[in-house]
C-alpha cells in the first residue's frame, strides 16, 4: 500500500519508528512532515495527509501528535476521511474491519513505541469486512 504519514513536533520520534516499520513490511511511505522538532501546527499535517487519502494518492494515512486527538479532529473535517484515535490493537483491528478507518491517529504521549508498532501492524493487516458495515460507513458521509 501507499501510505501518507504526518506528525507535529510531539509525534516526530514515534513517526520515524512507524515509517521504518511500514517500509520494512513492504509499504511505500511518504512523510508529509513535520521534519524537525521545532514547535509547529498539527492541522497543517493532518490536512495534508487527509487530503492525500481522499484524493486517492494514498491508500491510507497515519497521523501522530501528543494525544492523537487533534489530528483526528482535523482529519475528520475532510469529507471522506474516517480517522480514529487508537491506543490498543483490538480497536485498531475493529476500526479497520467495521469502520473502514482510512486514517489512523496515534498519541505519542499516550502509547509507547512497541504498542504503537503493534497497533499499526494490526490496522494495516485488517481489511474492511464490508457487508452490514458498508451501510453504516455510508451513513457517516450522509449525516
Amino acid at each position: 500500500m501507499k501510505i501518507a504519514i504526518g506528525s507535529d513536533h510531539a509525534g516526530l520520534v514515534l513517526k520515524a519508528a512507524i515509517v521504518a516499520r511500514l517500509r520494512a513490511t513492504g509499504h511505500e511511505v511518504d512523510d508529509l512532515g513535520t521534519l524537525t522538532a521545532d514547535s509547529c501546527d498539527f492541522p497543517v499535517y493532518a490536512k495534508a495527509v487527509a487530503n492525500g487519502v481522499v484524493s486517492g494518492a494514498y491508500t491510507r494515512g497515519v497521523l501522530v501528535c501528543g494525544t492523537g486527538q487533534g489530528m483526528a479532529m482535523t482529519a475528520n473535517r475532510v469529507p471522506g476521511v474516517r480517522a480514529a484515535v487508537v491506543a490498543d490493537t483490538f480497536s485498531a483491528r475493529m476500526t479497520a474491519a467495521h469502520n473502514d478507518c482510512n486514517v489512523l491517529c496515534l498519541g505519542a504521549r499516550v502509547v509507547g513505541e512497541g504498542l504503537a508498532l503493534d497497533i499499526v501492524d494490526a490496522w494495516m493487516a485488517t481489511p474492511f469486512e464490508g457487508g452490514r458495515h458498508a451501510r453504516r460507513v455510508a451513513m457517516i458521509e450522509t449525516t
